[in-house]
């Protein structure tokens, strides 16, 4: 990758991110730290307000407005073919604002671009069995609770199909054993909880923040599950 490309690559992944560490960046782009440094001082002498907050890493000034950014063909044609995929591993909220995340990708690419990709969609096909499709709509919402760190309500079917109330901090979302689950912390019973999703009946974003301070992370809880994912 030419320095340019890597400039560019950059201040994108600024643009992605709230805070980015050095170490990130050295990582992504495979280069030392001392480049790092090169290269956003690089950044800041063209005119883009990088600022450093120790502990944390760098980051946009809020308020600078950067253009939309630009794809290629070859990236436009990976988000094409991950929609194709959505159906067997995503619920209807996701394919649905996947959806639209597109369709804004390719209103911003040339028309013989256009063309190429409706070609690539009449002639990519994913054959995804029954039992993975989901009617459900809820793992849009569970994202935003998970985020906003927000206690959710839900109605849980059990596999007696005997339905519970639950008060829930949702903390991640894993896929394992061809589906879904959601890790959250049940005030019912005062322990982390695995809920499928397919199993939730309702759900409830509460707004209220979380009450336990310090949550186990994915990583961690990953290494308890029953199977090897």
């Amino acid at each position: 990758m030419n320095r340019i490309d890597r400039l560019f690559g950059i201040l994108v992944l600024l643009q992605s991110k709230k805070f980015v560490p050095a170490e990130k960046i050295s990582e992504k782009f495979r280069i030392s730290i001392r480049t790092v440094y090169r290269d956003v001082k690089a950044l800041s002498e063209s005119g883009i307000p990088i600022s450093f907050e120790q502990y944390r890493g760098y980051f946009i000034v809020q308020g600078y407005f950067l253009p939309p950014v630009s794809f290629t063909m070859e990236e436009a044609s990976a988000f094409l073919l991950m929609e194709t995929m959505l159906p067997g591993f995503a619920d209807k909220s996701i394919q649905k604002n996947f959806s639209a995340g597109l369709n804004k990708v390719k209103a911003v690419m040339r028309s013989q671009e256009k063309d190429q990709l409706e070609n690539l969609t009449e002639n990519i096909k994913m054959q995804v069995p029954e039992r993975l499709y989901s009617d459900l709509e809820y793992m849009s919402a569970l994202q935003t609770a998970i985020s906003e760190k927000s206690i959710i309500e839900i109605q849980y079917s059990n596999n007696k199909e005997e339905i519970s109330s639950r008060k829930l901090e949702p903390l991640g979302l894993i896929f394992y054993a061809f589906s879904w689950h959601l890790i959250g912390w049940c005030h019912l019973r005062l322990d982390y909880r695995d809920f499928k999703i397919s199993n939730i009946k309702k759900l409830h974003n509460t707004g209220i923040g979380f009450t336990k301070s310090h949550h186990i992370t994915m990583d961690e809880y990953m290494k308890l599950l029953p199977v090897k994912y």
